[in-house]
């Protein structure tokens, strides 16, 4: 048996002492809080937050869509009495994580910050791909037996060039969810909405818009996560009317167009290919962990 789906936006009690009478009024999950927060209202729409690792969730609407590529099939809202939304959500392990693992364990800057301005020392990734399966590979792969890899190591390159491909393996694998989620709800994607602190990092976000092919978009308050949460629970004691208001209030602050030639993009994205291959079936009886 599986729970009811109820409304995400309703008052469901209140707070006892010492602040009592404060009605508890919202319901969301994390992703589908930053889902809400960005006004992804319309099926189609999508969001990435960048964190310490990455959750790309597509808004597919009333219609449920069981996944074959790899990726949950969650519910996204509920609105009142309106039908339930659902989304498909993409979870990436490694992400923001790996900058701190460049930080912490290589001691190659000391702060995550850093890692942009040393991936500006060159012009790309010096044919370096790293796969950051730490703990496996999470979508569209699933392998719990991956493990991390970097590869197409050269004399040439240098810490510059490794920075970058820290990067760069954010963007191929958020191009790897959002193929997963083009293929399995047959909608084409216009732009990516974006939050999380890895936004700041505007070599990444150009470099997402590249391989992505869309428009990557960041709004002017990032903490989007909060702000859905705030905005259930608004519209449940009638501070908002409804999903209308969050719309009018989601400013955008930047955004990133591709400027990338597409056969670059390709090629880039087909080593990135098999540079992930090369991470599966690791761990055997001869591994020790």
């Amino acid at each position: 048996m599986l729970p009811k789906i109820v409304s995400s936006s309703e008052v469901y009690g209140e707070t006892k002492a010492p602040f009592a009478g404060v009605p508890i009024a919202g319901i969301l999950g994390d992703q589908q809080a930053a889902t809400f927060g960005q006004a992804c209202f319309e099926t189609g729409m999508a969001k990435n937050t960048y964190g310490t690792g990455n959750f790309m969730l597509l808004n597919t609407g009333e219609e449920i869509v069981p996944s074959e590529n790899g990726l949950l099939t969650t519910v996204c809202y509920k609105i009142g009495d309106k039908p339930a939304i659902y989304a498909l959500e993409g979870s990436i392990a490694v992400t923001g994580s790996l900058v701190q693992w460049l930080r912490d364990n290589m001691k190659m800057f000391d702060s995550a910050p850093e890692v942009e301005q040393l991936a500006e020392t060159v012009e790309d990734n010096g044919g370096a791909y790293f796969v950051p399966a730490f703990s496996g590979l999470f979508a569209p792969y699933w392998k719990a037996d991956a493990r991390g890899a970097l590869v197409g190591l050269t004399r040439y390159v240098n810490r510059g060039h490794i920075a970058r491909a820290v990067l760069e393996a954010t963007a191929y694998q958020t191009r790897e969810v959002l193929d997963a989620m083009e293929a399995d709800s047959g909608v084409k994607l216009a732009e990516l909405k974006v939050d999380g602190g890895m936004t700041a990092n505007e070599t990444l976000m150009q470099f997402q818009a590249d391989q992505l092919g869309v428009d990557v978009v960041r709004p002017v308050v990032a903490e989007t996560t909060a702000l859905g949460a705030a905005y259930a629970a608004g519209i449940a004691v009638g501070y908002w009317e409804g999903e209308q208001d969050v719309i009018d209030n989601w400013a955008e602050d930047k955004r990133w167009s591709p400027s990338m030639d597409e056969g670059e993009r390709d090629r880039l994205y087909r080593n990135w290919k098999k540079a992930v291959e090369r991470t599966f079936d690791w761990v055997d009886d001869d591994v020790k962990e």
